[in-house]
């Protein structure tokens, strides 16, 4: 037999750190909390009480993401705030896009080794983005796998729900032709992408700490900017405009922004977007010029445009300034029209 008694703690898991960044977290986890949240952090299950009677036919819609490797830049970064924001955006924008609001949320991290400030602050970023999106966070797991990952290392994952009644559920089947196509900006990459930015920030020896020539700041605090959260605005426009005017979203993440925006297009038609009429970031600018070509580009990043709406003209105009209003910018970026080649979506022009 061992001479020293085996305990979990020295196997590389430490429930007293995990009760204490639960701890940690508590208040920030509670402030999300909706009328219909029963019960409390701590429970086996998150419960959550649907009122059936709001809706006629309710459907519920549910959508799970991760960050990917954007944490890799905030684990060199030290920053661990806002991954949480970006992981609620990547489910939430999701749900949203087939006109679902968002009702609840799970989180799960994965780590090498419970540091309870670090997890309480990346849940806090989780309870942050959750506010921003009206969802409550009911629940998650903080797994401790000193086994398999580095004492550093984490990962995240989350799963959300959401309603959405059957009639007004969006998508390409809602999509005609002379459509308008609104762009909503992005505050930078999000999180698409990242396995690239790091590759070519490496390979450049660009400087995270210094700000680069066209940047207002240093460069990784530009690639560590939150996902916007778009959901409660692409709400609010259905409430405003109802189906008859916003007939489709796309969440614009792995693909870019032709190859999400051609999701929502139907057969026989193609959804044609002027890069005129808006500019290229100056962060995807600056890795274009350490290497990545433009076509590279629109595949991997958003190119400044993260959710877009297809929506009648007759209130195209109105959406933009809708979004304005709240904060968004957004502008005309295109129209749905007769499909002439192979591709759904496709951009046309020169970037401004």
């Amino acid at each position: 037999m061992s001479e020293k008694p085996f305990t979990y703690a020295a196997s590389g898991v430490d429930i007293d750190a995990g009760e204490r960044a639960v701890t940690l977290m508590r208040t920030a986890v509670e402030k999300t909390n909706r009328p219909e949240v029963v019960g409390g952090l701590g429970g086996f299950a998150g419960l959550f009480a649907l009122d059936t009677a709001k809706y006629r036919t309710p459907l519920l819609a549910s959508s799970t993401d991760g960050v990917g490797t954007k944490i890799a830049l905030a684990r060199q970064l030290d920053r661990h705030d806002t991954v949480g924001i970006d992981l609620v955006a990547m489910v939430v924008d999701d749900l949203v896009a087939c006109g679902a609001e968002p009702l609840f949320l799970q989180d799960y991290v994965a780590c090498g080794r419970v540091v309870p400030e670090r997890i309480a602050a990346i849940v806090t970023g989780i309870a942050a983005g959750c506010t921003r999106a009206g969802a409550a966070l009911v629940g998650g797991e903080t797994a401790e796998h000193g086994d398999l990952m580095a004492p550093d290392d984490y990962d995240l994952a989350a799963t959300a729900v959401g309603v959405v009644e059957a009639d007004a559920v969006l998508g390409p089947e809602r999509v005609r032709d002379g459509d308008v196509v609104v762009a909503m900006a992005s505050s930078g990459f999000h999180s698409n992408g990242y396995s690239l930015v790091r590759r070519v920030v490496a390979a450049a020896g660009l400087d995270l700490a210094a700000t680069p020539a066209g940047l207002d700041r240093p460069l990784g605090e530009v690639l560590l900017e939150p996902t916007r959260i778009y959901a409660r605005d692409c709400l609010a426009l259905v409430e405003r405009f109802g189906v008859a005017g916003v007939h489709a979203y796309a969440h614009i993440t792995g693909g870019g922004l032709a190859g999400n925006t051609a999701r929502i297009v139907p057969d026989g038609l193609e959804a044609v977007l002027d890069r005129g009429t808006w500019a290229l970031p100056p962060a995807v600018r600056l890795l274009e010029e350490h290497g990545v070509p433009r076509e590279e580009s629109e595949r991997a990043f958003n190119c400044g445009v993260g959710m877009v709406g297809v929506v009648s003209p007759d209130v195209a105009d109105d959406v933009v300034a809708a979004l304005d209003e709240r904060g968004v910018p957004a502008w005309v970026a295109g129209t749905v029209r007769p499909r002439t080649g192979d591709a759904a979506a496709r951009p046309v022009g020169t970037y401004r």
